[in-house]
């Protein structure tokens, strides 16, 4: 190493220290992360929130807007040049336009810095004036989020326990028909074969409803599509693994795949992360069954040992150092039940990640659950069926027929739901839960007002009041 890069490294250091002394001191800055596995809306969540944070006219639960202490918020460009900016404008005008119709999903980790000129409260704050405040929103694919689990799992154990869940899920008998002996000469094709079906299974799991298909860039492959690192696939332990065997290949290119893949995203964007929010589709997850509704728990227990929750000091911020200081698990599409059963969607929520919550909130960090719809699709109505009044919801359906809609009653006690999932369960014995897939309701924006929602206004008060 030469005497210019060693200075050019300390150069990037202090750098690197005033950008965070100043984020510290004088422009704070949040960084919320948002994720959630496929179909939990979270291109939608972040467009809304944003929409509805420019124009605050319904968030009345957002204190600071409803106090009038946000005087301005405007988008600027996001700090980090390499990463791909979230295409907001596109997204809103999808939701908002004369043919509303659900933006594209989350491919890739993508970035938006709004920025709030805020007035501080009480007699210190009018003689200081208005602040500024980031807020970094870091939207990436919750599939990435499941390789986080990888990191601490041996090539053994990763597959060991892939293997035990297969039998069941959707698409395995077909990967598991095929496994070759592991102790056998590995070639390329084979390899490749094998990698296919695995993949095939993973993709059919998630067009059901399942949530534990991992590993996720297997998914969404981008540039890495058909390399080495993501041609791997789970085999049972020989009794003997000989040098230049199946095993021994997949092992190598599975360690690749944490080394090359996982824990570089988790260095660049999920460890600087210090809010987040975790979107799920429940409701989607009943509707799919019991065993669906259990790999959703498994999977969020999973995902949750990924996070690093605590408080974040002034110190910490100054080293560069984040926790999570406040997690938000959010049950979407709250749109799709009527308003008297959202406290039970909630409650099923909290019963699923009471757990993974309870470690969080000892570790110092603050969790909630929430039922929320971050871009409203329904209206409410009661109709009657065989003389029965029943709540329903009434939609434009993604085919272009209006239709009123009762997915069932959700159970009071969430123990009716998790027990049978828990105990595998194959199908609801007193009921069946039903899903519509809606599409945006046609909607004109009055001046200083976002898009319909419900809650969204609480789920910005508990990740980012406290900072405005």
């Amino acid at each position: 190493m030469s005497i210019g890069d060693i200075a050019d490294g300390l150069t990037r250091g202090v750098e690197s220290l005033g950008a965070s002394v100043s984020e510290a001191l004088f422009e704070p800055v949040v960084r919320l992360g948002v994720t959630g596995l496929s179909r939990a809306g979270k291109t939608v969540f972040i467009t809304s929130l944003v929409a509805n944070l420019m124009d605050r006219g319904r968030m009345p639960g957002l204190r600071a807007a409803a106090d009038g202490r946000v005087q301005a918020a405007y988008l600027q460009p996001q700090p980090d040049d390499t990463v791909p900016r979230f295409d907001y404008e596109s997204h809103l005008a999808a939701l908002t336009g004369p043919a509303p119709h659900w933006p594209e999903g989350t491919r890739a980790v993508s970035e938006l810095r709004l920025s709030f000129r805020v007035q501080s409260g009480g007699m210190l704050g009018a003689l200081r004036g208005p602040r500024t405040v980031h807020l970094d929103i870091v939207d990436y694919p919750g599939e990435w989020l499941l390789d986080l689990a990888l990191i601490d799992k041996s090539y053994a154990d990763w597959s060991a326990g892939v293997l035990d869940r297969l039998p069941g899920r959707p698409g395995a008998e077909a990967y598991l028909a095929a496994l070759p002996d592991p102790a056998q000469a590995f070639d390329e094709p084979g390899a490749q074969a094998l990698a296919a079906r695995f993949t095939d299974h993973l993709q059919a799991a998630r067009e059901v409803g399942w949530s534990d298909c991992s590993p996720g860039r297997f998914l969404l492959p981008g540039e890495l599509a058909g390399s080495p690192v993501l041609t791997f696939a789970p085999l049972p332990l020989p009794a003997q693994t000989p040098r230049g065997c199946l095993w021994r290949e997949m092992e190598r290119r599975y360690d690749a795949y944490k080394s090359k893949v996982v824990r570089p995203f988790f260095r660049d964007h999920f460890a600087r992360i210090d809010r987040q929010v975790v979107l799920m589709d429940v409701l989607g997850a009943i509707h799919a069954g019991p065993a669906a509704l259990e790999d959703l728990r498994r999977a969020m227990a999973e995902i949750l040992t990924a996070f690093r929750p605590g408080l974040n000091g002034w110190l910490t911020g100054l080293l560069g150092a984040r926790r999570v200081e406040k997690i938000l698990f959010a049950a979407t599409k709250a749109d799709h039940l009527h308003h008297t059963q959202h406290a039970r969607l909630t409650a099923i929520t909290q019963a699923m990640l009471r757990e993974a919550s309870d470690r969080a909130n000892f570790a110092g960090a603050k969790t909630a659950a929430l039922s929320l719809a971050a871009l409203r699709a329904t209206t409410e109505e009661t109709i009657t069926h065989d003389g029965t009044p029943l709540d329903a919801v009434r939609g434009t359906l993604t085919d272009g027929r209006r239709a009123a809609f009762y997915p069932g009653e959700l159970p009071a006690d969430p123990a009716q739901l998790l027990s049978p999932a828990r105990d595998g369960a194959a199908r609801w014995l007193d009921a069946d839960y039903a899903i519509m897939s809606f599409a945006p309701a046609p909607t004109k924006l009055r001046p200083g007002e976002g898009p319909a929602h419900i809650r969204l206004d609480r789920a910005a008060e508990f990740l980012i009041g406290d900072r405005l």
